[in-house]
């Protein structure tokens, strides 16, 4: 039986109450997606009204503390079942990490920690770095995986607009970027780049500290990914960063493949 395209998204909505009046409605609406995966939801299930949409699984995965962090996948296709977090008590404190089975593939929806000014959080973000690679690893003695989301690392010089001024900064560190190597050389491909090796200017997150004008003039950050394990490679079709949908600092990655 031949498969059919899947249209995926992942979109960090830094507060989903927010992002809804501004933007990211009309963008769940049109539906183009079959799978979105969101980040940075900062909300729980029985605050948001999402009835009206055409989706009819979503899995929620809240953050302990109100308001902050955690995760959501809203699927048209059934799912075979998932889990919540890592499986780690220090780490599944945050809503960080959902995954969903579907029949030819796991699919993990991730939002990495942030390392924080002056990298005051490095240690613990490189121990959730070293223990999601376990994650993966595991699941892909199973079957292939496919990852998304904001993994708050721009990985090389090209994937940031300004990489000399913020070299020690989050989220472009030598141990962060390093540490994001370590994905890759474990067998995971950033999609994105399968397509576009070379393409400077493809930015999914702008500052909202300049008042917007960071994201007109694209002085802007990669951080929101797709990573696909190698033997998906024959089926992924394209990977779009959507720099036309507004409601959050970050816009959606789109990502066709095969896998229905």
């Amino acid at each position: 039986m031949p498969s059919h395209a899947i249209t995926f998204s992942t979109f960090n909505v830094n507060g989903i109450r927010a992002a809804l009046k501004k933007g990211l409605a009309e963008y769940l609406e049109a539906g183009s997606a079959d799978i979105v995966c969101l980040q940075e939801v900062k909300a729980e299930a029985d605050q948001v009204d999402l009835s009206w949409l055409k989706y009819d699984h979503a899995v929620w995965n809240s953050a302990a503390k109100k308001g902050y962090s955690g995760t959501l996948v809203l699927s048209r296709l059934p799912m075979l079942g998932y889990t919540l977090g890592l499986g780690a008590q220090a780490h599944d404190q945050e809503g960080r990490l959902i995954t969903v089975e579907y029949p030819r593939f796991f699919l993990v929806n991730v939002y990495t920690p942030n390392a924080k000014a002056g990298l005051a959080r490095l240690p613990y973000r490189l121990e959730w770095d070293a223990a999601f690679r376990s994650h993966i690893l595991a699941l892909e003695q199973k079957k292939p995986v496919l990852v998304c989301g904001d993994l708050n690392c721009a990985h090389e010089e090209i994937d940031l607009a300004n990489p000399a001024s913020n070299r020690k900064n989050p989220g472009f560190s030598d141990a962060e970027r390093a540490s994001f190597s370590q994905h890759l050389d474990a067998g995971l491909l950033d999609v994105l780049r399968v397509f576009e090796p070379n393409t400077p200017g493809l930015y999914t997150w702008w500052t909202m500290r300049t008042g917007g004008s960071a994201r007109e003039k694209n002085i802007g950050w990669r951080l929101d990914y797709w990573l696909a394990s190698a033997a998906l490679r024959a089926e992924l079709d394209s990977c779009t960063i959507r720099t036309d949908v507004y409601g959050s600092d970050h816009c959606p990655v789109e990502l066709v493949a095969r896998l229905g």
